[in-house]
């Protein structure tokens, strides 16, 4: 009975508010037929017979009981017993009186199924508050309920409820009567300071893998968003303010601006699969060979999904339906498209909520204007494809089918999904149908009908056989834009504006501008511009038709008179145009250019395109992919020369300012974004990289023995890239990644193209901690770029064990990682002290002086026996 009342999450909240935002049409079982009888609030109408009188206890329950000024406080209210699952209370009325004796009175239906109701609450006063909950009663007539709302048959529900299922729901059920019944007024108490609520996590830098904890970390929302974004919710959530002031999500993700995801910050490329043979072919340096990548059309939950040719069991290529890690590159399962497997790859990520009045605009469930509205209805997200009369539902853990439904009666390929999982399509009743032969269908995704009629919400006339090409789905009108020739010549435009829920044309004008091209045209924040051969955008306001503005020209020469891309990009309050000389954004309210980014040439002669200043700059010549605040572009021409044009890049732009954020020297298309990764496909080498954070591993080392105090060691370690793209090669600094990604994988020498360049490290903090507790900062050192090495000679302070760490911050390429080692400090050591020696008398002097006395003794005696032996002759 009472499972409805804690549901005050932050989920909650956003389903609610997405819930209001549901768009023009109404999306109502076909032709359900309320009856005139209604539950009714107050005393048993006169005249009134009931089967059954219920005495009721009303209950209020609120937290925190006591709490701080201007914080927010939860009140849960509801009546016992409980009502039928098909019926609710209407006008439950809560009284708060505020300390300076003010009251304010909410008046809220219960939500259906049983007595109960919720709200939040800011407290604006200190004081005390009084709380009080009056049920006044509610009379239920008899009839067949459903959600709440009466009818007088079953037949008048018109046998199907908007999830494409019968209404076993639906119940006859007798009068009744709900006795009145009120709670004493309980007393909140609000001080100045405020009462501590659960620690907010903010959205993380480093690393993270899914699954996310959806209770734990539910403020990481606004970066755990799937590709594409076709299908979310279009209420402005406040959180959206706060990340992207001056932005309007509404705005996707529509052309090519895909919200709610991250994209990578720097060129780091985390792993890379060869799909093609590509590049030169062959001794003749002009000939060049480009192969067709393969990248994913879906990512959801981390998961990519993609339709390729792989390598079979056999050695054979065979297309099959797959499932990868967008981060790894891991498969998780390959099927054949071919039968009878028929693998079949999703488009659409269906997000099933039901607004809490979806049975009918006019339903009381969920309240008056400016009160809580009830309950949103939450199914399992779907993946699904429409295409060549099908809907299909993907198991996307298996890839398995688990729905095929006909959709036949539609044309085409059945329609344009817009949200929620509800689409739009026309159904073509033949030309004997007359004025009525098309006919617009809002259909349902939801539930498992083979019947396709049980899946119309609503089918009504409509004034042509398709859609707008151009539609706003925001204010729900369209455009069209035709360019006019006469002797061959342009000489104009015609630009017609379409009710996009009826087809019937509202405005039609023709003006004296030459259409570029109608690829080049977009319909969003209540405008629809294209771009003139003049070199300008002219915009009208999509009700009446009239001339909002006319932009400012691009750049003489050749901006001026339209060369550029065949492509569009709309997101942020601006839209977007690659040309020739640069990429430029457009103010939507004015038509003033906001910023130009321009690739400068490497070359002054690489290229015959000239920017502001006249410097040589690289063209662009196709569109772009946005998310995250950023924009990926790449060069491009209509019709590339040979040899090819050296020097392009595949591009990163801050979308608030123009600025370059991080380019790497290769085209590249972007593909899908998610989770802070993108795909990009590589032609000319016949690649798919994958861009965006990887792992990084910290090693450190120090001696393995006891050092004395007072002596030195030297720390050393390593800090490595563990990307299955490049596994343990040197981490380096973003200023250094485009240099070491197109060392790696593009061929180009590491100290750049004109050999002047330098690869930078990243930067190690050392920290010792000792024995006794004490840190010590031994500072911090940049590992060497080219080896991924760093040291440091550092000398303990005193005795002792030191835990010595190295750690990695990361950054926007590589997540953290740290290390451990360990330094032992004994004493110091004992200074030997040598005793003075005696020196001995010295003598040399004595000793001479003695044999030159001896040696002339001799002399005289040699000559005196010399003199007797002569006499004797």
């Amino acid at each position: 009975m009472l499972r409805k009342i804690a549901k005050a999450t932050l989920l909650t909240t956003i389903i609610i508010l997405a819930s209001i935002a549901i768009l023009q049409t109404p999306i109502q079982p076909a032709q359900a037929l309320p009856s005139a009888r209604q539950p009714t609030t107050g005393q048993l109408p006169a005249g009134a017979v009931v089967n059954a009188t219920v005495k009721t206890s009303a209950h209020l329950s609120f937290r925190p009981t006591t709490i701080g000024v201007n914080q927010q406080f939860l009140i849960n209210f509801w009546v016992s017993p409980g009502i039928h699952v098909e019926r609710f209370h209407p006008d439950f009325t809560v009284t708060i009186t505020k300390p300076d004796g003010t009251k304010d009175v909410i008046v809220m239906n219960s939500f259906p199924a049983d007595g109960t109701a919720w709200f939040e609450y800011v407290a604006d006063q200190v004081g005390e508050w009084k709380l009080k909950f009056d049920f006044l009663g509610t009379y239920f007539p008899e009839g067949v309920y459903y959600e709440g709302i009466v009818y007088d048959t079953l037949a008048d529900l018109g046998q199907v409820d908007p999830t494409g299922q019968q209404f076993r729901g639906a119940t006859y059920i007798e009068a009744a009567y709900y006795m009145p019944s009120s709670t004493p007024e309980q007393t909140l108490t609000v001080q100045q300071n405020w009462v501590a609520s659960w620690p907010e996590f903010p959205m993380p830098t480093d690393y993270w893998t899914r699954p996310l904890m959806a209770n734990e970390n539910r403020e990481w929302w606004p970066m755990a968003g799937n590709y594409p974004g076709t299908g979310y919710f279009n209420s402005h959530l406040p959180i959206w303010d706060e990340l992207y002031p001056g932005t309007n999500p509404e705005e996707g993700p529509r052309y090519t601006f895909h919200p709610w995801v991250q994209g990578p910050n720097s060129a780091h490329i985390v792993w890379k699969r060869q799909t093609d043979i590509a590049g030169f072919t062959g001794p003749d340096l002009t000939y060049h060979s480009t192969g067709s990548v393969t990248q994913p059309s879906l990512v959801f939950a981390g998961r990519a999904y993609a339709t390729e040719s792989v390598i079979w069991y056999n050695g054979s290529r065979l297309s099959c339906a797959t499932c990868y890690d967008l981060r790894t590159g891991e498969y998780y399962y390959m099927i054949p498209t071919a039968a009878p497997f028929n693998g079949i790859t999703p488009s659409i990520i269906s997000y099933n909520v039901l607004a809490p009045n979806w049975i009918s605009p006019t339903s009381p469930v969920g309240g008056a204007a400016g009160t809580a509205p009830g309950e949103s209805k939450i199914e399992d997200p779907d993946l699904i494809s429409i295409s060549g009369g099908y809907l299909r539902k993907i198991d996307p853990w298996t890839g398995a089918i688990r729905g095929n439904y006909s959709i036949a009666p539609l044309t085409g390929s059945g329609g344009t999904y817009y949200k929620n999982g509800f689409v739009y399509g026309i159904q073509d009743l033949g030309a004997s149908a007359g004025a009525n032969r098309y006919r617009f269908i809002n259909w349902t995704v939801f539930g498992s009908s083979n019947n396709f009629t049980t899946r119309m919400m609503s089918n009504t006339s409509y004034a042509s056989n398709n859609l707008p090409t151009l539609i706003d789905w925001n204010v729900g009108m369209g455009a069209s834009v035709t360019g006019l020739q006469r002797a061959g010549a342009y000489v104009g435009a015609t630009v017609r504006g379409f009710n996009a829920m009826t087809g019937a044309s509202v405005w039609n004008v023709t003006v004296d501008e030459t259409v570029y091209s109608g690829s080049c045209a977009v319909a969003d924040h209540g405008k629809v511009a294209f771009l003139s051969q003049q070199g300008y955008f002219v915009a009208f306001d999509l009700f009446s038709g009239q001339v909002a503005w006319r932009g400012e020209k691009m750049d003489y020469p050749w901006d001026s008179s339209g060369f550029g891309a065949y492509s569009i990009q709309s997101a942020y309050g601006m839209l977007f145009r690659q040309a020739y000389s640069g990429v430029y954004a457009f103010d939507w309210d004015t038509g003033d250019i906001a910023w130009k980014y321009e690739a400068q040439a490497l070359s002054q002669y690489e290229a015959p395109y000239t920017g502001d200043g006249g410097n040589t700059v690289y063209c662009f010549n196709g569109g772009g992919k946005i998310a995250d605040g950023k924009m990926y572009v790449s060069n491009a021409e209509h019709s590339a020369t040979y040899p090819l044009t050296r020097g392009w890049a595949i591009h990163c732009i801050n979308i608030t300012t123009g600025e370059l954020i991080w380019k790497m020297l290769h085209p590249m298309s972007s593909g899908v974004i998610a989770d802070g990764y993108m795909t990009a496909g590589d032609s000319y080498m016949g690649y798919m990289y994958v861009f965006g954070k990887g792992q990084s591993a910290t090693t450190v080392t120090a001696p393995d023995i006891v050092i004395s105090k007072g002596s030195g060691v030297v720390i050393k370690g390593t800090v490595l890239d563990t990307s299955p793209a490049q596994p343990d090669t040197p981490c380096v600094s973003k200023d250094s990644m485009s240099l070491q990604m197109e060392y790696l994988h593009l061929q180009r020498p590491i100290s750049g193209l004109w050999g002047n360049a330098t690869v930078t490290g990243v930067p190690v903090t050392l920290t010792a901690i000792g024995s006794d507790g004490s840190v010590v900062d031994i500072g911090t050192v940049t590992t060497n770029g080219y080896y991924g090495t760093f040291s440091k000679a550092w000398t303990p302070p005193a005795e002792g064990t030191y835990e010595i760490i190295a750690s990695f911050a990361g950054d926007d390429s590589y997540g953290s990682s740290a290390a451990s080692t360990a330094v032992a400090v004994g004493p110091a050591t004992e200074q030997i002290t040598i005793p003075e020696q005696i020196v001995p008398p010295d003598y040399t002097m004595t000793i001479v002086g003695v044999g030159i006395a001896v040696a002339i003794a001799v002399i005289v005696a040699v000559a005196a026996v010399g003199m007797i032996l002569y006499r004797k002759k």
